[in-house]
């Protein structure tokens, strides 16, 4: 039994508008700004926020996100400007791939299909 839920995802951005831009885009998310430095998510399936940030982006976390279709999700992370870091591969389980948003935050999308 899970005892400790993640309950919000804090990302870093280089640059606020083209970040919520981007996920509000591909995945329908919708933001909340708290001053010109944060900005809030929700709709994702579980809430977190994007704080500004001028220092460069490094060993974040990496979220896994779902959707039945890869290869359409891909186009469209691609179509938005993402950048693609590891092409779809197959694992136990599923298969996914990793790609990188306009803020360089990786993340990964996966599917059982």
């Amino acid at each position: 039994m899970k005892t400790t839920p993640i309950d919000y995802i804090e990302f870093k951005a280089s640059d606020m508008e083209s970040t919520k831009v981007f996920y509000s885009s591909i995945f329908g998310w919708i933001f909340t700004d708290y001053g010109p430095n944060y900005t809030a998510f929700s709709e994702s399936g579980v809430t977190g926020g994007f704080e500004l940030t001028i220092d460069p982006i490094v060993n974040g976390a990496l979220v896994v996100l779902y959707h039945e279709n890869l290869e359409e999700i891909l186009e469209k992370v691609i179509s938005a400007g993402g950048m693609i870091t590891k092409e779809i591969f197959e694992f136990p389980g599923g298969r996914r791939f990793h790609f990188t948003d306009p803020s360089g935050n990786e993340l990964a999308i996966w599917s059982e299909k």
